[in-house]
């Protein structure tokens, strides 16, 4: 189930859009479960400038060690300190209680870039061919 009103990466991450502005960034269902169970979650600083693309993070699972990209520049506004305590929780509820950090100062032209849903679920089709 790949939800609606959400961008995605070919990386697998997705960012919302927040009421106030910010953007949330997070990994999708998919690759939350590619890894398997998530043992621990390495997340940018809060107030580091990051560039679309720039590797901020990292997810390890009994399985691997995965990189985290930033979908689109801005300044990273907080991070998501549950994560340090509870890392299943990007297994349990990647979309809700599992993101990793919030953008703020991000630019409008490189959110459109990103797939939308429809566009992400075939990504998704191809690859597993």
């Amino acid at each position: 189930m790949i939800p609606r009103g959400l961008r995605y990466t070919e990386t697998h991450e997705w960012i919302r859009e927040n009421d106030d502005g910010s953007y949330t960034v997070g990994i999708t269902a998919y690759a939350a479960e590619q890894l398997g169970d998530v043992v621990y979650v390495e997340l940018p600083e809060r107030d580091r400038e990051v560039s679309q693309g720039d590797e901020v993070g990292s997810v390890e699972s009994i399985k691997a060690v995965s990189d985290i990209y930033a979908p689109v520049g801005g300044r990273v506004s907080d991070v998501n300190d549950a994560l340090e305590e509870h890392p299943e929780l990007v297994n349990q509820s990647p979309y809700e209680k599992g993101w990793f950090f919030t953008l703020e100062d991000v630019d409008a032209d490189e959110v459109e870039s990103l797939l939308k849903p429809k566009a992400y679920e075939a990504f998704l089709a191809e690859s597993e061919e």
